[in-house]
């Protein structure tokens, strides 16, 4: 991958941030002199240099002196002063791109004044391992070069799309708490196989690396699960007769439910 021209500034060093920052470097999408680390605890810092080789500063200044685009991956409930601390270095050359959730772009516009521009993110914790899934939307002031530059940010570390903020509260359902109802099933498939005698190990790699599989031959060659589904099921055979339990179940249900109750707390928080 082209090296960035830009200098990146996270604002912010937690688990997220960190992994999108390891993430750029690992895809080459940007080389460590072009990152800058602003965190206030001390250790933390100390830790995120020394791993990543980046510079690090305290001062949330520094980044606005020094990078054209800034990830304000602070904690949400810390997002309104941090940024209110940052606003007064800001200019049109800052593009402001936040991961934090529940923060909307009109809020991130208010918080940040009338100059910058401002991009919504919502990733999920697959990031981690180059695996994320990400949506995104522009603020008002943002501009086609920004909605190139978030894609290539974002997908150095797993599947980037644009979406309308408004869809926002279904993407935290479906992808950013997706991963735990993902795991939730695969510990039960886990469990289920212990319970048939197999020792939890291997019950745990049988079921991780089935998910992990299907997934990818899911994304990798765009079949419908339905058509995927009766590839694997032959008549009267084994995966027939785990599918028809089921199809009697309320498993379906349940995962609806699920997400509406995920979207739910969503539009909850983001009313604050």
């Amino acid at each position: 991958m082209q090296p960035s021209p830009h200098q990146v500034g996270f604002l912010g060093a937690g688990k997220m941030g960190e992994a999108i920052l390891a993430a750029l470097i690992r895809s080459g999408c940007c080389r460590p002199r072009e990152l800058i680390a602003c965190e206030a605890v001390d250790a933390r810092r100390a830790e995120i240099r020394r791993r990543y080789r980046v510079k690090v500063t305290t001062c949330p200044a520094d980044l606005a002196a020094a990078c054209d685009t800034i990830v304000l991956a602070v904690k949400p409930q810390d997002l309104d002063a941090a940024l209110l601390a940052l606003a007064p270095s800001l200019a049109r050359r800052h593009l402001l791109v936040s991961i934090a959730a529940g923060k909307t772009l009109a809020r991130l516009q208010e918080l940040a004044g009338p100059q910058a521009r401002v991009v919504r993110v919502m990733p999920n914790l697959a990031v981690a391992v180059g695996e994320g899934m990400s949506a995104f939307a522009l603020g008002s002031r943002a501009r086609a070069a920004d909605r190139r530059w978030v894609a290539r940010l974002l997908g150095s570390c797993g599947q980037a799309i644009e979406l309308d903020e408004p869809l926002f509260d279904a993407v935290t359902a479906l992808s950013g708490s997706g991963p735990a109802f993902f795991a939730y099933f695969m510990q039960a498939m886990a469990d289920a196989g212990t319970a048939l005698n197999l020792p939890p190990g291997a019950a745990r790699l049988l079921a991780c690396q089935t998910m992990l599989g299907t997934a990818r031959t899911l994304g990798e060659t765009a079949q419908d699960p339905a058509a995927f589904i009766q590839a694997v099921c032959s008549p009267k055979g084994t995966t027939a007769a785990g599918l028809a339990v089921l199809e009697r179940s309320s498993v379906r249900n349940a995962v609806g439910r699920t997400l509406r109750a995920a979207a739910r707390r969503s539009r909850e928080l983001n009313r604050g």
